[in-house]
């Protein structure tokens, strides 16, 4: 009678656990710090490197090898060129150039890519876009944190939420 009951348990105990197991987490999670003393935004992103590189590969015909050994003078153009098509701010209404400055590899799997946007001054808003992995994957979501006159705000972009805008 035991066994009636623990296989069946056991079994069902395994597929529930297993299903969380196999279910990957898509998201990035970037910050824009607004630096006044600098007039500077300052911003980090992370992403998991394999996901980037299939979007790269999807969006330019091309296989990537950002962040990794096999990483070409090549591979990091074409990334540059990506976050500059996929993550955009404008301040008061105009865009504003984002520019890459570097990135490193951080626990293995996650590309961290530093950038600014020099000569802003004071601003009442803020309106970014953040398609980054979207179009590759419709279940990717772009936490986004921002600091600037004292006060942190936060946005999620998803497939159906792509632009924010933030007034201070």
């Amino acid at each position: 009678m035991k066994k009636r009951i623990i296989y069946p348990l056991l079994g069902v105990l395994f597929l529930l656990t297993s299903a969380f197991a196999f279910h990957k987490f898509y998201v990035g999670v970037f910050q824009v710090n607004y630096a006044a003393e600098k007039k500077m935004l300052q911003i980090t992103s992370r992403i998991f490197i394999d996901d980037l590189n299939n979007a790269m590969e999807k969006k330019y015909h091309k296989k990537t090898f950002v962040g990794t050994s096999k990483e070409t003078p090549a591979d990091v153009e074409l990334l540059k060129k990506y976050l500059s098509e996929h993550f955009s701010i404008k301040v008061n209404g105009q865009s504003k150039a984002i520019v890459f400055l570097s990135k490193e590899v951080e626990a293995d799997d996650v590309l961290v890519c530093y950038s600014r946007i020099q000569n802003v001054d004071k601003f009442k808003t803020l309106e970014i876009s953040n398609t980054i992995l979207v179009d590759w994957n419709a279940e990717q979501q772009n936490i986004t944190h921002i600091t600037a006159f004292d006060t942190k705000k936060s946005v999620l972009f998803t497939e159906s939420s792509r632009k924010e805008v933030l007034k201070y």
